[in-house]
Protein backbone atom coordinates (compact mmCIF):
# COMPACT_ATOMS: atom_id res chain seq x y z
CA UNK A 1 0.00 0.00 0.00
CA UNK A 2 1.41 3.44 -0.97
CA UNK A 3 1.04 6.11 1.76
CA UNK A 4 1.80 9.96 1.27
CA UNK A 5 2.44 11.67 4.92
CA UNK A 6 2.27 15.48 4.56
CA UNK A 7 4.26 17.56 7.47
CA UNK A 8 5.55 20.82 8.62
CA UNK A 9 2.51 22.68 9.10
CA UNK A 10 1.48 25.17 11.93
CA UNK A 11 1.07 28.37 13.13
CA UNK A 12 2.73 31.28 11.62
CA UNK A 13 2.54 34.85 11.21
CA UNK A 14 2.14 36.84 8.59
CA UNK A 15 5.20 37.43 6.66
CA UNK A 16 6.74 34.25 7.81
CA UNK A 17 7.45 30.99 5.75
CA UNK A 18 6.56 27.38 6.56
CA UNK A 19 8.44 24.56 4.94
CA UNK A 20 6.08 21.72 4.15
CA UNK A 21 7.03 18.15 3.15
CA UNK A 22 5.35 15.42 1.77
CA UNK A 23 6.88 11.56 1.99
CA UNK A 24 5.73 8.80 0.02
CA UNK A 25 6.39 5.10 1.53
CA UNK A 26 5.72 2.05 0.91
CA UNK A 27 5.70 -0.44 -2.44
CA UNK A 28 5.96 1.22 -6.09
CA UNK A 29 7.96 1.54 -8.94
CA UNK A 30 8.31 5.11 -9.29
CA UNK A 31 6.29 8.35 -8.63
CA UNK A 32 5.50 10.52 -11.57
CA UNK A 33 3.87 13.95 -10.91
CA UNK A 34 3.63 14.92 -7.10
CA UNK A 35 1.59 18.29 -6.86
CA UNK A 36 0.20 20.53 -3.63
CA UNK A 37 -3.31 21.19 -3.21
CA UNK A 38 -5.18 23.51 -0.40
CA UNK A 39 -8.34 23.80 0.80
CA UNK A 40 -9.31 27.19 3.11
CA UNK A 41 -11.82 26.78 5.15
CA UNK A 42 -15.47 26.71 3.56
CA UNK A 43 -13.98 26.47 0.15
CA UNK A 44 -12.90 24.13 -2.24
CA UNK A 45 -9.71 22.16 -2.93
CA UNK A 46 -7.33 24.14 -5.52
CA UNK A 47 -4.12 23.02 -7.06
CA UNK A 48 -1.21 25.61 -5.77
CA UNK A 49 1.90 23.31 -7.35
CA UNK A 50 2.75 20.31 -9.37
CA UNK A 51 6.47 19.11 -10.15
CA UNK A 52 7.84 16.13 -12.28
CA UNK A 53 10.10 13.33 -11.69
CA UNK A 54 12.56 15.26 -14.14
CA UNK A 55 12.45 18.40 -12.26
CA UNK A 56 9.88 19.87 -14.46
CA UNK A 57 7.66 22.72 -12.46
CA UNK A 58 4.21 24.94 -12.02
CA UNK A 59 3.28 27.27 -9.87
CA UNK A 60 -0.18 29.13 -9.87
CA UNK A 61 0.56 32.51 -10.95
CA UNK A 62 -0.87 33.81 -8.22
CA UNK A 63 1.64 32.40 -6.07
CA UNK A 64 4.58 32.50 -7.98
CA UNK A 65 7.47 34.58 -5.85
CA UNK A 66 6.41 33.23 -2.64
CA UNK A 67 5.95 29.38 -3.10
CA UNK A 68 8.25 27.17 -5.01
CA UNK A 69 8.15 23.18 -5.07
CA UNK A 70 11.11 21.28 -5.24
CA UNK A 71 11.47 17.31 -4.80
CA UNK A 72 14.13 14.67 -3.51
CA UNK A 73 13.71 11.82 -6.40
CA UNK A 74 15.98 9.43 -3.90
CA UNK A 75 14.05 9.81 -1.37
CA UNK A 76 10.53 10.38 -2.53
CA UNK A 77 9.69 13.52 -0.79
CA UNK A 78 8.24 16.81 -1.91
CA UNK A 79 8.69 19.79 -0.55
CA UNK A 80 6.56 23.01 -0.09
CA UNK A 81 8.64 26.18 0.59
CA UNK A 82 6.16 29.08 1.49
CA UNK A 83 7.10 32.31 1.69
CA UNK A 84 5.75 35.93 2.89
CA UNK A 85 2.95 34.00 4.13
CA UNK A 86 -0.37 35.65 4.45
CA UNK A 87 -3.61 35.04 6.19
CA UNK A 88 -5.16 34.57 3.22
CA UNK A 89 -2.77 31.46 2.53
CA UNK A 90 -4.54 29.72 5.63
CA UNK A 91 -5.68 25.98 4.59
CA UNK A 92 -5.25 22.80 4.57
CA UNK A 93 -2.64 21.69 2.07
CA UNK A 94 -2.50 18.66 0.70
CA UNK A 95 -0.35 16.73 -1.30
CA UNK A 96 -0.87 14.30 -4.19
CA UNK A 97 1.10 11.81 -6.18
CA UNK A 98 0.38 9.81 -9.32
CA UNK A 99 2.47 6.69 -8.63
CA UNK A 100 3.55 3.61 -10.50
CA UNK A 101 2.59 1.08 -8.09
CA UNK A 102 2.70 -3.01 -8.55
CA UNK A 103 -0.62 -3.17 -10.35
CA UNK A 104 -0.28 0.11 -12.60
CA UNK A 105 -0.21 4.16 -12.36
CA UNK A 106 -2.38 5.39 -9.29
CA UNK A 107 -2.86 8.44 -7.11
CA UNK A 108 -3.02 9.01 -4.06
CA UNK A 109 -3.92 11.83 -1.28
CA UNK A 110 -1.92 12.65 1.79
CA UNK A 111 -4.19 13.00 4.94
CA UNK A 112 -3.46 16.77 4.96
CA UNK A 113 -1.62 19.43 7.24
CA UNK A 114 -2.90 22.68 8.64
CA UNK A 115 -1.63 25.65 7.70
CA UNK A 116 -2.67 28.78 9.75
CA UNK A 117 -1.18 32.13 8.87
CA UNK A 118 -1.89 35.18 11.59
CA UNK A 119 -2.31 38.76 11.29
Amino acid sequence: QVQLVESGGGLVQAGGSLRLSCAASGTFRSINVMRWYRQPPGKQRDLVAAIFSDGRSNIVDSLKGRFAISRDNAKNIAYLQMNSLKPEDTAVYYCNADIFAVLGLASRWGQGTQVTVSS
